[in-house]
C-alpha cells in the first residue's frame, strides 16, 4: 500500500463533496498525514455581484469575493476534523476546479487527490469532461475517485 504524506481534497460545500471530505479525512488520520481542502470559485460577474449587494445590503460580503469558498472549506473542516483528521490546510482558489486541483497537488507536493464521482455519469460530464476524469487524467499523483452520489 502507498504511504500517504500530503492529501488534497476538493469540495464545493456539497453534500457529495463532504463525503469525499470524510473518505479523505479518514484516510488521512490512518496514515498521519497532512489533509488539504481546496475549493475552487469563480467571480461574480460585476452586474450579477452588484443587483446581489442592492439586494443583501449588509449582508453583501456573502457573494463577493471567495466567501462561498471559504463557507464551503469552514463546512469541510469540520467533517475532517469529525473524521480524525489532524493536520489541516485550506485553500480558496479562483478557477476552474480541475485547474485548481491539479495546480494545488503540483505547489503542495501532494501524493493523493482525492475527488467525488459526482460528474462522471451526467451527460454535461460525457460532452465536456469532469472533475473527477480531468483530475485522474492530469495530476501527477494517484487519484482516489470517492462513490459519493448514492445516499450511503
Amino acid at each position: 500500500m502507498a504511504t500517504y504524506r500530503t492529501i488534497l481534497v476538493g469540495t464545493d460545500g456539497s453534500t457529495s463533496s463532504l463525503r469525499a471530505v470524510s473518505s479523505a479525512a479518514s484516510l488521512a488520520a490512518a496514515t498521519g498525514a497532512g489533509l488539504i481542502l481546496a475549493c475552487a470559485y469563480s467571480p461574480m460577474r460585476e452586474r450579477d455581484r452588484n443587483a446581489a449587494a442592492d439586494a443583501l445590503g449588509d449582508l453583501s460580503y456573502k457573494v463577493t469575493g471567495s466567501t462561498p469558498a471559504d463557507d464551503a472549506l469552514r463546512a469541510a473542516r469540520e467533517r475532517a476534523v469529525a473524521a480524525g483528521a489532524r493536520t489541516i490546510e485550506l485553500a480558496a482558489e479562483e478557477g476552474d476546479a480541475v485547474d485548481v486541483l491539479v495546480s494545488l497537488a503540483g505547489r503542495h507536493g501532494a501524493d493523493l487527490v482525492v475527488v467525488g464521482n459526482r460528474g462522471l455519469n451526467s451527460l454535461a460530464g460525457r460532452l465536456l469532461g469532469s472533475v473527477p476524469s480531468g483530475v485522474s487524467q492530469r495530476a501527477g499523483c494517484d487519484v482516489l475517485i470517492v462513490h459519493t452520489t448514492s445516499g450511503r
